[in-house]
């Protein structure tokens, strides 16, 4: 009798030694732990606050480019656009960087032939006027551009009447010019030194012009 009965003790304390054991591995729920349905639902976003289908502002890589969305000049852009489907700022500056080395070596060289259709009557008018005084006191200009360092848009103009635009451009290069007498003698200028050259010049189209040329019609310093 005695041997069953010790068996049965020895069974039971097994028995709860496994439960304490496979509690304190696997743990134990109480009122503060949170079922696995609140975990779930704490995983999952709210989507109903997330709105797609309003309309976006239409972005123009164009204008992104060049000029920030902050700038006073972005108006005036916008509506050359929009008389003028065609025109791209980009291209624009590329043109008119190309133009300012054409024009600025052609009055430094006193040949303004090649360059007169993208003047405008005044200033081709200036332009002419300081060639010919140098010609009257036989100087003769040498000039070497050496390139456009800097070419940026510093203001935009547009009149909606009269669809006539204003871009201002403000260009940095640099070059080696020399202003000698008729003896051949240097009185302005170096002929072997690069000197740094600013200018900031004005072109105007009409928008709605079959003409896509711009014209240069004022420059400053």
């Amino acid at each position: 009798m005695q041997n069953p009965m010790i068996q049965l003790l020895v069974l039971a304390a097994i028995a709860v030694f496994l439960i304490l054991r496979l509690r304190g591995v696997l743990g134990t729920r109480d009122g503060f732990e949170p079922t696995r349905i609140e975990d779930d639902a704490r995983q999952v976003p709210d989507l109903t606050v997330i709105d797609d289908d309003g309309p976006r502002p239409a972005v123009d890589d164009d204008l992104a480019d060049h000029v920030d969305a902050d700038n006073p000049a972005l108006p005036a852009l916008k509506a050359m656009k929009r008389a003028d489907p065609s025109f791209s700022l980009g291209e624009f500056l590329s043109g008119a960087k190309q133009a300012y080395e054409m024009i600025l070596l052609a009055f430094e060289r006193g040949d303004l032939d090649e360059v007169r259709p993208f003047l405008s009557p005044e200033v081709a008018g200036a332009f002419d006027q300081v060639i010919e005084a140098r010609r009257e006191a036989g100087h003769q200009v040498e000039a070497q551009y050496l390139g456009t360092r800097e070419t940026a848009l510093t203001s935009a103009q547009f009149d909606p009447q009269t669809a006539v635009a204003e871009l201002t451009v403000r260009f940095v290069g640099e070059m080696i010019s020399a202003t000698k007498d008729a003896d051949g003698n240097v009185i302005e200028g170096n002929p072997r030194t690069a000197r740094k050259q600013r200018d900031d010049w004005t072109f105007e189209r009409v928008m709605t012009s079959p003409d896509p040329n711009w014209r240069l019609v004022a420059t400053g310093a």
